[in-house]
């Protein structure tokens, strides 16, 4: 971390139990991933010293997925299942305690494509529609130090959006499936017209 703040640099600690997480936060990490074993302190300190939470609280459905095909070892599961249920408890207290959350996934768990399948999780733990969609959008551009640049739609940003059909105040599922993708201005998925059968961005 000091070497990192050297060169401007913001470092994401991947942290399970509850001493890994306090030491991170105390050296000066921008993030905890997963922090799973966060106790009341840990969350205190977090606040103090405006550490960002990035709790990948969807991942579970997708490791138990392995116990239909059997591909997983049932003593893991039984484990994993646990921490699991601690980590989305700890979710729940960590955000009504006011620590900053960032929306992200642990990448190569979950099957690509499926990431925004979390924001129901978040909801479903306490979030609102709204607070979940700012973690992926203002708090995730907040963590990475870019809020000029992305983050929100202002004049002068990326213009890297996503449309949906559906109020995703009212259900934020609908974000699980995507219309329209614009990226740097330039749209790359649209709606297919009705009936059409033609090739390109759609």
């Amino acid at each position: 971390m000091d070497e990192a703040s050297h060169f401007g640099l913001r470092v994401a600690v991947h942290a399970h139990a509850t001493q890994g997480i306090k030491n991170a936060i105390l050296a000066g990490a921008a993030s905890i991933e997963h922090a799973e074993m966060v106790d009341d302190e840990a969350i205190a300190l977090a606040i103090k010293h405006g550490t960002y939470f990035d709790m990948d609280i969807y991942d579970e459905e997708c490791i138990q997925a392995g116990r239909k095909n059997g591909t997983t070892p049932a003593d893991f599961l039984q484990h994993d299942a646990e921490l699991g249920q601690l980590q989305r408890e700890n979710f729940s207290k960590a955000l009504k305690a006011g620590v900053k959350m960032s929306f992200g996934t642990d990448a190569g768990v979950c099957p690509y494509g499926t990431s925004a399948k979390q924001f129901a999780f978040m909801v479903k733990c306490g979030m609102t529609a709204m607070q979940a969609i700012q973690a992926a959008t203002t708090n995730a551009a907040d963590l990475l130090g870019r809020s000029k640049e992305v983050g929100s739609i202002k004049p002068g940003k990326y213009a890297d959006l996503i449309a949906v059909s559906g109020d995703p105040l009212k259900d934020v599922s609908v974000l699980e499936q995507v219309d329209v993708v614009m990226k740097g201005g330039k749209v790359y998925k649209r709606p297919r017209p009705a009936g059409c059968e033609c090739d390109g961005a759609y």
